[in-house]
């Protein structure tokens, strides 16, 4: 993009809990990874389009869909208790080590996002060159304002952040806006990640999208819901 080299890093690790398969895993008959695939090259900021997978079925399904898989990730990088870092980093120290190619910009796309548009990628990417901090997150209005949640103590029910008072919030036009992180695109420079080693924190600035693209799958129930939005669009 620009002077800038912008990589899609979509990681896509074989082993899932509450869906068997779930980065393949056919919505709308066609495979979960394939809908961040074709919006990430449709995109138009990315010079490289990279899933980065242990697994061979995964490998094999997003190349069919145009993406590059140049390398299976390693079992050390792709335990459950693997954090996203050591994976943004082997991706990076691989293309630099085997192909000569350093990225200036990093976009993680996770797959369980397939609502994102490829204007939400192009535009994450020009955020965080024009703010130039360490991060840029999607979120999106939260559906549940934390001011209306509680705790239990003893069937007592307390409100969960101290020292609000709820009779100065009886309506939802009263509340201020606050956002939640919805997976669609994270952004980062080279040196955020390969320097400072910073995983989401330092300077984050936040690209809004609207809830009706911002479902995050995890289960078969969020399937069923992102299938009905992709009905209607």
């Amino acid at each position: 993009m620009g002077d800038f080299k912008v990589i899609g890093l979509i990681p896509a690790r074989g082993g899932s809990k509450a869906v068997h398969k779930k980065n393949v895993h056919l919505l709308n008959n066609k495979p979960l990874i394939a809908y961040t695939i074709e919006t990430a090259l449709a995109s138009g900021v990315l010079d490289k389009v990279v899933v980065s997978t242990d697994n061979e079925e995964i490998a094999s399904i997003a190349k069919s869909c145009g993406a590059e898989v140049p390398f299976l990730r390693p079992a050390e990088f792709a335990q459950d208790d693997t954090t996203d870092l050591p994976v943004y980093q082997h991706a990076i120290d691989w293309f630099e080590k085997n192909q000569s190619y350093s990225p200036d910009i990093i976009a993680w796309l996770r797959p369980t996002a397939p609502l994102r548009l490829p204007e939400d990628i192009a535009n994450a990417v020009s955020l965080l060159i024009n703010k130039k901090t360490d991060w840029v997150r999607s979120v999106c209005e939260a559906e549940h304002h934390p001011y209306w949640m509680y705790k239990m103590n003893d069937q007592q029910l307390e409100g969960f952040i101290d020292g609000i008072d709820l009779k100065n919030y009886y309506r939802r036009q009263l509340l201020p806006p606050v956002y939640r992180l919805n997976g669609a695109v994270d952004v980062a420079w080279r040196e955020t990640i390969m320097v400072k080693q910073l995983l989401y924190t330092g300077s984050i600035s936040g690209y809004i999208m609207p809830q009706e693209r911002s479902i995050d799958i995890d289960s078969l129930i969020d399937f069923a819901i992102a299938e009905q939005y992709l009905k209607k669009s």
